[in-house]
């Protein structure tokens, strides 16, 4: 038998939540990649480190909260701590990787599309590790193609989001990139749960495992803090608003080299030059 599944029990207000966590959590991310590519090498571990585990706990919140509307009819729905807490790890690890790469790489060619594809596999593999974590009177089956699909998008709003960390921009730029990517994030969420077919045993065998209320609710509550925290971090750097620093302003000392527009005023002066002799060659009389 077939159950029911609804994702949207409790409305609009776990989509639009989980959206707000998914948009946290890049926005924190996306900034500490940024930040990590104006510091010394030293620091930049540091920040690089710290915007993983926002991108990765603010995915899995998303997860999560998304998950706090899910329901099938016929059966309850419980959740294994293990697995649960599995998810959040391969989330935080994944896309530390990928954006290890690109932070020391460059946010371009194959640096890029390699550590797009690491992340985006690790939004995707915490999504599918997390509903394996499910505990219920019945089978999960998924569609072969949504499910390829889901990572498809998981693998290009990653990409697309190193991209916009890489371009060391203002804090607008890196706002309108975590809007985008959060959206991705719960779009490729909400197709993989449109591959879900959940077939039921029948059996009336209680599900082992927590119920949400129970684990998920308490769970919530550490990456919850985490991301004040990173956030909290992130708004007293001064250079995380300012974006790129300005370049130096150009010097005209001795023994400073020649800026590059140098020869361009030269060719000015020579046009000028050529055009003064020729005026005052027509002023010579043309008859002798």
């Amino acid at each position: 038998m077939q159950g029911t599944i609804d994702g949207f029990s409790y409305g609009l207000v776990t989509p639009l939540v989980a959206y707000l966590m998914a948009c946290l959590g890049g926005a924190l991310g996306l900034r500490c990649t940024t930040r990590s590519m104006l510091v010394s090498r030293s620091w930049r571990p540091g920040w690089l480190a710290l915007g993983s585990a926002a991108i990765g706990s603010g995915i899995w919140t998303m997860h999560f909260v998304a998950m706090m509307g899910f329901t099938v009819k016929e059966t309850p729905i419980h959740y294994d701590k293990a697995m649960t807490f599995a998810s959040l790890a391969v989330a935080v690890v994944m896309v530390g990787v990928g954006i290890f790469i690109v932070g020391y790489r460059g946010a371009r060619g194959a640096a890029l599309f390699t550590g797009g594809t690491i992340t985006g596999l690790g939004i995707a593999s915490m999504h599918y590790l997390g509903m394996a974590g499910m505990r219920l009177d019945g089978k999960l089956e998924y569609n072969t193609f949504t499910v390829a699909v889901s990572v498809v998008i998981a693998m290009g709003a990653a990409t697309a989001a190193l991209w916009a960390a890489g371009q060391v921009r203002g804090l607008m730029w890196s706002v309108g990139a975590s809007l985008v990517m959060g959206l991705a994030v719960s779009g490729m969420h909400y197709t993989g749960m449109a591959a879900l077919d959940v077939h039921l045993h029948g059996t009336g065998t209680p599900a082992g495992g927590d119920s949400p209320a129970a684990l998920l609710a308490p769970m919530l509550v550490g990456p919850l803090a985490f991301l004040l925290l990173a956030g909290a971090v992130v708004l007293f750097d001064p250079k995380m608003i300012m974006g790129r620093p300005a370049e130096a302003p150009v010097v005209d000392k001795p023994g400073v080299p020649a800026h590059p527009t140098v020869p361009h005023q030269v060719r000015r002066a020579t046009l000028r030059t050529r055009r003064t002799a020729g005026t005052r060659g027509s002023r010579t009389p043309q008859n002798h």
